[in-house]
């Protein structure tokens, strides 16, 4: 217990999946959180901060979307100022479809470029003064994919963002090292969540084309896909002291398809 304690975290994508988990085990852990997702998810969005104070935690959240930059940095803003400190950022927020990339319409690529790409950006833009100016350090948190190591059939656009994430997780390393910031990537490979199961899209691709499967690769570990807590856990880990000499990392979640 208060692996984190007396800190302050903000997480995008916060109402379902992966980003209720880390809500939930950083509240746990002691820190204070500001939550973020978008207004078709408020019923959940609410369920998560009234669990983080079911665990003695104080959470805001409001609903925006991430590509909304002015809405981020406000309650980024806001919520620093009324808890006193930012500390902790896990830029989690993200969509995935499937779809061959010559037959993708130019905005399926666009929606997918500016929600997992920009809004990172967005996410880190937004925080970072109020962790400059907190004086603290502290830890930023993105949440890429197996596909931002090793590109995947049917996942061109979605490789490209993720392998983007990379990208501008170094830099930024690089850039808030003197602030005594860390910034970090974490590479899940599938996970039982309602984003990812019951894809009937991704199903019928690999259906019409058999030799996809192979691009695909293997798995070392049992079960095939992670629990969003499994993933969860390797966020705690990079937000808290214990990960305090780890920055520009790309750290896999993976069962080991990366490594094969």
């Amino acid at each position: 217990m208060g692996r984190i304690g007396g800190k302050v975290a903000f997480v995008t994508g916060a109402a379902r999946g992966l980003g209720r988990a880390t809500a939930l085990r950083f509240a746990e852990e002691g820190a204070d959180l500001l939550l973020v997702d978008i207004p078709a998810t408020e019923q959940d969005l609410v369920s998560v901060c009234a669990a983080v104070e079911d665990r003695g935690q104080r959470a805001q959240h409001t609903l925006a979307d991430v590509r909304d930059l002015t809405a981020m940095e406000q309650f980024v803003q806001q919520g620093a100022h009324e808890f006193g400190r930012l500390d902790i950022v896990v830029a989690n927020a993200g969509i995935i479809t499937w779809g061959r990339f010559w037959e993708m319409d130019p905005q399926r690529w666009r929606d997918m470029i500016d929600i997992n790409l920009t809004g990172v950006f967005n996410t880190f833009r937004a925080a970072a003064p109020a962790m400059i100016g907190a004086g603290n350090g502290g830890s930023i948190i993105a949440v890429s994919s197996v596909a931002g190591i090793k590109s995947l059939p049917g996942q061109a656009h979605y490789s490209a963002a993720k392998a983007g994430v990379v990208g501008l997780v170094k830099s930024a390393a690089i850039e808030l090292a003197p602030y005594r910031i860390r910034v970090n990537s974490v590479h899940p490979w599938g996970m039982r969540t309602a984003m990812s199961e019951d894809n009937p899209e991704m199903q019928k691709l690999f259906e019409d084309n058999p030799s996809y499967a192979a691009a695909m690769g293997q798995i070392l570990l049992d079960p095939p896909v992670s629990e969003p807590e499994d993933v969860a856990n390797a966020i705690l880990f990079l937000a808290s002291e214990e990960a305090r000499t780890i920055t520009a990392a790309q750290v896999p979640v993976d069962h080991g398809a990366t490594k094969i």
